[in-house]
């Protein structure tokens, strides 16, 4: 299932923003994989926040806020146009919450990881996309 992880430096975000911000990461996440918005599925969206300490994620050219976003997915999960939507929006939604601009877009990394199928398990189990695409059909009814 989707997880969605923010690294970002201490104290950049208030506490309050931070949560909200994991909380529209993982609705993100799942808005652009197509996943229904069943219960079941928004408590396989995993979302984490890590802080580094003050200049441990930082510029060679200064020192502004940096913010890298690490998404995984199952292959398959997000064509080109999807990933494009979830690139977008994770970007405004990361600068938003910062209090930064679109002219700080390039202070956002978004980084796609997608897990090769077989390679994903839950509960003791290999996890396959198609099996998740089906019960996602399935959920939508």
């Amino acid at each position: 299932m989707p997880m969605i992880q923010l690294t970002a430096p201490a104290g950049v975000l208030p506490v309050e923003d931070r949560r909200k911000l994991q909380n529209t990461l993982a609705a993100t996440l799942l808005k652009w994989e197509g996943a229904p918005g069943t219960a079941f599925f928004r408590a396989q969206a995993w979302s984490r926040v890590d802080e580094v300490p003050e200049g441990a994620f930082a510029a060679l050219e200064d020192d502004l806020p940096r913010f890298r976003v690490d998404v995984t997915v199952p292959a398959g999960a997000l064509s080109d146009s999807r990933k494009q939507g979830l690139i977008t929006e994770v970007t405004t939604d990361v600068l938003s919450a910062a209090g930064l601009g679109d002219t700080d877009g390039l202070r956002v990394w978004v980084l796609v990881h997608e897990q090769p199928e077989g390679t994903w398990g839950a509960a003791g189990q290999v996890v396959r996309f198609s099996e998740l695409a089906a019960l996602a059909r399935e959920q939508r009814g």
